[in-house]
């Protein structure tokens, strides 16, 4: 199972889901009509729609009550730009209206790919602080293929435990071909069950619907908050339309030039520094489950509890029939390492898992996956899995894939096969990619603010860097700090650089790096 690149946050037991984790996947919301005070940069003016795509642009949206103060609507768009007048999909939008003097709409995304903005603005309150809330409409949207627009579904609940169950560290030939026949089938599934929507489910038709969004709110030029995945989908809203950007902010940055399995061993590798993280944050509490005192040895006990899930399964007391093998033991181990609020959930589900019980990490992966309590799962695991798959390029010879685990696996000893092997469904893709792994520049656009956190175990800062220096108005804003994007997990420096550009436009300086929180 591939592992997701997504603005999520993990709640502090796990038994219980928090506002934390509602932030992981939540939806778009709609905007609000009215006028629009936009402060755009002088000089920089909108790129007008062409005729054929002037109906959606136009479009009036019909908004209702969807209960807490939202306000929930669906806004039409081409399956396919080429022919606008040929089959129309829906977007599904939600909104919570601004507080105070309305600047115009604020469009969010929670990445994945495969993360609901609808759900994400459902979270709005606390997301995103009071100030921008009483300038912005938030807007939460189901990308194209996620959620409630037009999702890709592939398999059943049951098909899809059987997909996350395959083992994703195979040691023979025998594992290797089971796990290449569970990548096909998956594959296979999805070119059956989603044919009409594979080809285009791609970042850039959902960047294009989020310029029609643009239009039919009313904005003149978009503003928009995208974390993990979401800031891939924002760079290329701005290579797409550099006139029509008011302000960005990409938070969790994704390289968009960096070739697909060598993104993996990165991701891999950004993993093992959070684990790192963890370990040495571990060893100060006194309900550290490890026998070792050392980071060293604890990666080691780690790695001994890995195998022995692999050759024997932990104890699962869900009575689900689930076998917590190792697949499902690292979901378990990297889903609280995406906020360090979730780090002491980690110490007790390691401690049972150390007794022989991993019901705790299989809770945690079932967070990951968004897998619900009766066996059901959202179609978040398939989009991602979709939408990646016709945005990179990726080999179709399996030895790449085998070739490139074993270079990860140097670099990421605990993570390195997982994250690697999870990418070959894309080997037996029905749909050829229409993206490529290159530079975004996105010239002629205003300043874009690109945020990167130092440890952050899914996007790791490096890959900020990148995309910050490849925008030709990109300016980094850093953080000193651990898990998964930055503004809004507990950094005053972060938090205001990040409202002060939203609100006034005022980037910060090139190159800021936001302190450690103590």
């Amino acid at each position: 199972m591939k592992i997701l690149r997504s603005g999520r946050h993990v709640p502090p037991s796990p038994s219980r889901r928090t506002r934390g984790l509602a932030a992981a996947f939540l939806a778009l919301a709609v905007v609000a009509t009215g006028c629009t005070t936009d402060e755009r940069k002088p000089g920089v003016e909108a790129k007008a729609p062409t005729t054929a795509l002037q109906p959606f642009y136009s479009q009036k949206l019909d908004w209702s009550d969807c209960g807490d103060g939202f306000q929930c609507a669906r806004a039409e768009v081409p399956l396919d730009y080429a022919t606008p007048s040929g089959e129309k999909i829906g977007i599904s939008l939600i909104r919570l209206p601004a507080t105070g003097k309305r600047i115009g709409s604020l469009l969010i995304n929670p990445g994945g790919p495969g993360g609901s903005g609808v759900d994400y603005a459902r979270a709005a309150r606390s997301v995103l602080s009071d100030k921008v809330r009483a300038r912005f409409d938030v807007i939460g949207f189901d990308p194209r293929g996620v959620g409630e627009s037009s999702p890709v579904r592939c398999m059943s609940g049951r098909d899809l435990d059987a997909f996350v169950s395959l083992d994703a560290s195979p040691d023979t030939p025998a594992e290797v071909a089971a796990l290449e026949k569970g990548s096909e089938a998956f594959a296979t599934a999805c070119g059956a069950k989603a044919a009409r929507l594979l080809p285009f489910v791609g970042t850039a038709d959902a960047a294009r619907d989020m310029d029609v969004l643009r239009g039919v709110l009313g904005d003149s030029g978009l503003s928009y908050l995208g974390k993990s995945y979401g800031t891939h989908l924002g760079a290329v809203y701005a290579d797409l339309f550099p006139k029509n950007v008011r302000a960005l902010v990409l938070d969790g940055a994704v390289d968009p030039s960096v070739p697909s399995l060598k993104s993996n061993e990165t991701q891999a590798v950004g993993f093992e520094v959070a684990l790192k993280a963890f370990l040495q944050d571990c060893f100060e509490d006194g309900a550290c489950p490890f026998s070792s005192r050392t980071v060293e040895g604890a990666m080691a006990e780690l790695g001994d509890l890995l195998k022995k899930a692999d050759e024997q399964p932990l104890k699962n007391t869900l009575g689900d029939g689930r076998e917590i093998n190792e697949s499902w033991a690292v979901l378990g181990i990297v889903t609280p390492l995406y906020e360090r609020e979730a780090w002491p959930v980690l110490r007790e589900a390691l401690g049972h898992a150390f007794n022989g019980d991993g019901t705790d990490l299989l809770r945690m992966a079932d967070l990951m996956l968004d897998r619900k309590a009766d066996g059901s799962y959202s179609n978040q695991t398939e989009s991602n899995m979709a939408i990646n798959c016709v945005d990179h390029p990726y080999p179709k010879e399996v030895s790449a894939y085998a070739k490139g685990a074993a270079e990860a696996q140097k670099v990421a000893p605990h993570f390195g096969n997982f994250v690697m092997w999870g990418s070959l469904p894309c080997a037996y893709w029905s749909v050829a990619p229409k993206g490529t792994d290159k530079k975004i520049t996105a010239e002629g656009a205003p300043p874009i603010v690109v945020v990167g956190t130092s440890r952050d175990p899914a996007t790791p800062y490096e890959w900020a860097e990148g995309l910050a220096s490849q925008l030709s108005s990109g300016v980094l804003l850093g953080y000193d700090g651990d898990g998964h994007t930055a503004y809004r997990t507990g950094s005053d420096c972060v938090d205001k650089a990040v409202d002060d550009y939203l609100i006034s436009l005022k980037a910060p300086k090139e190159g800021t790096m936001c302190p450690k929180v103590t």
